[in-house]
């Protein structure tokens, strides 16, 4: 009776292990998987800068947009815009800086993915340069200040007032470094 108790035991570990094993493998490709779904579809595309095509700039209406910072997990840095809020012309070219700083002892990568409140502001506001379009590395005890430039575009419907940029920076997995 014990060998089968044993035997029913590792029959089960195994099927724990596979499972374990292909939930994992399952998580790994999601990544490969949304960027690909993201270049297709042109949603929240990261990897280039936005293209100003209207450049009218509206003198008489002001949008507000306000800036946030966010770090995801334990990622063990420092993170925040030099400025919360700014009032712009919709087509004015606008220009901001986040302070960034790694207070761990290890090198990290770090990458940053904006969202936008109200959503529909999303199409309507145009990075042109920004740190989210790269990973960032950091080296222990490294400060920074990253710039991020940016139009709004005049097409923007007249109810939306105020927008806020939210960046949440992730630790890139499997990049961290001792020390160095």
């Amino acid at each position: 009776m014990h060998a089968s108790v044993r035997a029913e035991n590792r029959r089960l570990l195994s099927k724990l292990a596979v499972i374990a094993v292909g939930m994992f493998a399952f998580g790994y490709a999601l990544v490969p998987f949304y960027e690909q779904i993201c270049k297709v579809t042109g949603i929240n595309n990261l990897l280039k800068p936005d293209v100003a095509v209207n450049t009218q700039v509206d003198s008489a209406r002001w949008i507000t947009v306000e800036f946030d910072a966010n770090l995801r997990g334990d990622l063990p840095w420092r993170f925040k815009p030099e400025q919360t809020r700014i009032k712009l012309h919709p087509g004015q070219m606008a220009n901001v800086v986040y302070d960034v700083e790694n207070t761990s002892g290890r090198t990290i990568v770090g990458q940053a993915v904006p969202s936008y409140g109200p959503s529909v502001a999303a199409q309507y506001f145009k990075k042109l340069e920004c740190f989210c379009f790269t990973q960032q590395t950091f080296k222990p005890g490294e400060k920074r200040r990253m710039p991020v430039s940016f139009v709004v575009d005049a097409g923007l419907p007249n109810e939306v007032e105020v927008i806020t940029l939210s960046y949440s920076f992730f630790e890139v997995a499997g990049t961290a470094k001792p020390g160095a």
